[in-house]
């Protein structure tokens, strides 16, 4: 009779330990997973890119081109690891970032979006006024059901603006209130001297930048995954939808300037490229030369969609000149 109140006791013993185990995990877990601490497992990355002024360099890496050989009136190039500027050009005067701003664009919405598999259909709204505009288009039509993964790409690609239409409208509701959540981003990372007016970056008075602060942007959505892996790819196709059943192949528009040029131990990954009349020829790009990650921001350069490629030259130029 004894032995059974003693293993009676004991059971009740290591119920009561084990019940206790599972209340403190369950505090533990609770106080960890809440929702304002959650993004310290989905976000690993700065939320503030701060460049390094040349002067606390070090070492400082040499060039053999000079920035004033450059076509391009507004340049600047960092080395990625430490955000360290290494040469510039009128960094900070306003610009007009053209189709540059899709890079905001799109880390605004791959950040904002919780499925990025999920269909967003494109309605005949989303078009109005694009071709009128001679807006860059990804190819895609009304009525089409398609991925917001397969949009970003079609964002940073082509540089399609019905990409880019699609997006804000499935994000925020509207186009404004999609560019409030772009100018917010733009001053939590620090780019003082941007300010947004479209998601498309169609010429506009107040839509202006910095090669510096698009250099931040582009530093900051490096960090990212997702963006890193569309911003480097050179091709893209789709996923089969209602309107195209084979799917739609993009072409970088950066790597389609680079097919005949001479590059030599350099490695660029990526590359956005933009252009209106009053931007003229813009590029934000990331290399690899020995073991270094750089981005350069160029914008200004002569010349159109169909002449010479003097912001891929330039970049060529910059990449060329870093001396392994």
């Amino acid at each position: 009779m004894v032995r059974k109140v003693k293993k009676k006791k004991l059971g009740v013993c290591i119920f009561v330990a084990l019940l206790l185990i599972v209340v403190i995990a369950a505090f533990v877990y609770k106080s960890i997973i809440t929702p304002e601490n959650h993004q310290i497992f989905e976000k690993k990355y700065a939320d503030k890119i701060t460049l390094v002024p040349p002067s606390k360099i070090e070492p400082h890496p040499s060039f053999s081109i000079s920035s004033d050989r450059l076509n391009s009136p507004n340049a600047i190039l960092i080395r990625l690891k430490d955000h360290a500027i290494l040469m510039q050009k009128n960094s900070e005067k306003k610009i007009y970032p053209a189709s540059l701003s899709k890079m905001m664009t799109a880390i605004v919405a791959i950040e904002n979006l919780p499925d990025l598999k999920e269909e967003i259909k494109l309605t005949n709204s989303m078009f109005q006024g694009l071709y009128e505009a001679d807006a860059s288009m990804a190819g895609f039509q009304p009525g089409e059901k398609v991925r917001g993964i397969d949009l970003i790409y079609g964002v940073l690609l082509p540089s399609g603006a019905e990409s880019c239409i699609a997006l804000a409208d499935k994000i925020a509701g509207s186009e404004q209130d999609f560019v409030k959540m772009m100018n917010k981003k733009a001053a939590d990372l620090g780019m003082d001297n941007t300010h947004f007016e479209n998601e498309i970056g169609l010429h506009d008075e107040n839509h202006y930048t910095t090669v510096k602060d698009m250099a931040i942007l582009l530093s900051y959505a490096l960090q990212n995954d997702t963006f890193r892996e569309v911003f480097t790819s050179s091709r893209h196709s789709t996923r089969p939808t209602n309107r195209h059943p084979y799917g739609i192949t993009f072409y970088s528009t950066m790597f389609k300037g680079l097919s005949d040029q001479n590059i030599v131990g350099v490695e660029i990954l990526g590359g956005k490229t933009g252009y209106t009349d009053e931007a003229g020829l813009c590029l934000a790009s990331l290399a690899k030369v020995g073991n270094q990650e750089y981005v350069l921001v160029t914008a200004g350069a002569e010349g159109d969609n169909h002449s010479e490629q003097f912001n891929i030259t330039d970049a060529i130029a910059v990449y060329n000149s870093i001396r392994k």
